[in-house]
């Protein structure tokens, strides 16, 4: 769901248009594909020199939009360039049938190589957040730290909300609906929460000459992947880990980040912090300005 928080700076979308391609880690080959993002400067120049710019990575369901506002607001209170970026098979980015978190954190490799941008930081909620952790524990070279926002480097399943949200969708689409409130109407026997259902919602598009809304989303893929989503890649904090600061951020009345995992998260990343906000998972939108205090400190700590 989107942020509230509005403030002025540069916003230039863009999509990175270059051919999918192999991309070789760890013993295994991935095919990658471009990400949509939005880039978001700050107001002014850092008088010490270009800081590491932040990528930022939104959940499932998600897109670069949703991260928008308090991408705008980072910018400018950290004075760094922001990649809110679309992971595939969602916003602008492109379809594949492979989605996990290997081939998502290979897709972000590439961004940043493809970019030039040297060292980043990375920072991503529920979905984006594993993705965040895949990519410091296979490419640490790469990322001077990370945030992760309410989700965990454990095997955990999804709760019943994602598999339901699925079958709502689906059951829109083969409504052929034309109106939003239509599409709401169908999707409230499946959520409750009128947010949750506009951020789910807001993924609907009117495809050039046709009346019916269509999720940009490739329902059937994302379907058959959600035990993924659920899963880490890296099993074994014994073979690798991350040894730069890393930040976790979880809901207080989110069960993402339950205690019994912290010795698990301290194995892989030796370094973490852990920051409770007031929220449930949605922390970024619930909570924008516990979240962006919690940010900023970290960050500026670090510098």
């Amino acid at each position: 769901m989107a942020c509230l928080l509005m403030r002025p700076a540069i916003s230039l979308p863009r999509i990175l248009n270059v051919s999918p391609r192999l991309m070789l880690s760890r013993g295994f080959a991935s095919q990658t594909v471009p990400l949509a993002y939005d880039r978001h400067d700050p107001p002014t120049s850092s008088p010490s020199g270009p800081k590491p710019p932040i990528i930022f990575m939104h959940g499932l369901f998600g897109s670069k939009r949703n991260n928008r506002s308090i991408s705008k607001v980072l910018a400018r209170d950290l004075n760094r360039t922001i990649y809110a970026v679309d992971l595939r098979n969602h916003g602008d980015a492109e379809h594949n049938e492979k989605h996990d978190y290997t081939a998502m954190a290979h897709d972000v490799e590439a961004f940043v190589q493809d970019h030039k941008l040297g060292s980043v930081s990375l920072i991503g909620h529920s979905m984006g957040a594993k993705t965040a952790l895949t990519v410091a524990l296979q490419s640490p070279d790469i990322v001077e730290n990370v945030i992760a926002v309410d989700n965990a480097p454990v095997d955990a399943a999804l709760r019943a909300d994602f598999p339901n949200y699925v079958r709502g969708m689906k059951k829109v689409e083969d409504a052929n609906v034309t109106k939003a409130s239509e599409a709401d109407k169908i999707m409230s026997e499946f959520e409750e929460s009128l947010p949750v259902r506009q951020f789910l919602l807001s993924n609907l598009i009117r495809e050039p000459g046709s009346p019916q809304l269509k999720f940009r989303n490739p329902l059937s893929i994302l379907a058959s992947s959600l035990d993924n989503m659920g899963d880490f890649p890296f099993k074994n904090p014994d073979e690798v880990r991350y040894n730069k600061p890393a930040l976790f951020i979880r809901g207080t009345r989110s069960h993402y980040i339950p205690d019994e995992v912290l010795p698990v998260i301290g194995r892989f990343f030796p370094l973490f912090e852990l920051r409770d906000v007031e929220s449930g998972h949605w922390v970024i939108s619930e909570n924008p300005e516990a979240f962006r205090q919690a940010v900023v400190e970290f960050l500026q700590e670090k510098e």
